[in-house]
């Protein structure tokens, strides 16, 4: 067997048994080419059940030397060590020769934060009058309000939305369902966006059940969220650098600072482990001072 023959394997195995989504599973295909292009680059001529540690060490000092960043050279190494547990798997392997290779150590980077007075800064800066004003709004207030990823924004569901319930069904990584509370604000400019907005655009075969739709009534696309957000930014006045990760941030920040459950605010993120939520809970060192003082029984 060749290269080709263990990717393609690799590729269903991801899709079928691990259930991933399409951007993760060619996440994990990326990685493995970046290998293959070191290994050209190297002039070195192995299969994957030839190649040892000393090459893969070799690999990861080229990819240093190129510039990637730590946070992107350990999301590679993740990848090929799980290409090459699934070739110890197909028992294509007898020992496995990423075990010790070591992602290189890194600071956790806190994303940036808005206070509530700039993100209603950003959403009174949309004009209603204009088409998508009243989508985008809907798409913002949503966004807010239930800390979504923008992936799960843009493919989220009319027929997802229990909002007499006052809950959302999102679908997240790894195609994982979760309910998520929605506001009633929220929830507010969904029945205008579709009751006065939605109706009006065309039907598109394929596109039916998307809520967010562009002008010709196909499901809005990542690009557009992000263009449509970086533009209200530059409009409202705010300086800061943003995306539609900042609302997800400023979300889980101000729940935090509101007195939720760091539990509960894993799950309406739809993380698999609590150390993931913890780097949303990005908080100054005076509140959690106060917060100390307000609870703890010897303060």
């Amino acid at each position: 067997m060749n290269w080709d023959s263990y990717i393609n394997g690799f590729k269903s195995y991801l899709k079928l048994e691990r259930s991933l989504s399409e951007n993760s599973v060619e996440a994990y295909l990326h990685d493995i080419e970046k290998l293959r292009l070191f290994l050209v680059y190297s002039k070195a001529d192995v299969q994957p059940e030839e190649i040892d540690l000393k090459l893969l060490q070799g690999f990861l000092k080229w990819v240093n030397e190129l510039g990637m960043s730590a946070s992107s050279q350990s999301r590679m190494i993740t990848g090929i060590k799980a290409f090459y547990k699934f070739l110890l798997m197909e028992d294509i392997l007898k020992e496995d020769p990423t075990q010790l290779m070591e992602s290189p150590s890194q600071a956790r980077k806190l994303p940036d934060v808005l206070s509530v007075e700039e993100i209603n800064g950003i959403i009174e800066a949309i004009d209603l009058s204009k088409a998508g004003g009243q989508r985008n709004k809907a798409m913002l207030e949503t966004l807010y309000s239930c800390g979504l990823r923008v992936s799960e924004l843009v493919n989220l569901k009319i027929s997802n939305l229990h909002l007499r319930e006052g809950f959302i069904r999102v679908i997240g990584k790894g195609d994982k369902e979760r309910l998520v509370p929605i506001g009633t604000i929220a929830m507010r400019q969904i029945s205008i966006y579709r009751t006065d907005y939605r109706i009006l655009l065309p039907d598109v075969k394929g596109s039916e059940d998307f809520l967010f739709l562009n002008h010709r009534g196909k499901k809005i696309s990542r690009v557009s969220v992000f263009t449509i957000l970086k533009d209200l930014a530059l409009k409202s006045g705010l300086k800061k650098s943003i995306s539609p990760h900042t609302f997800r941030h400023s979300f889980a920040t101000h729940l935090i600072e509101g007195g939720a459950d760091l539990r509960a605010i894993q799950e309406m993120l739809g993380h698999a482990s609590i150390t993931t939520t913890e780097i949303y809970t990005h908080l100054d060192r005076q509140y959690l001072r106060d917060a100390i003082l307000r609870f703890h029984p010897r303060s």
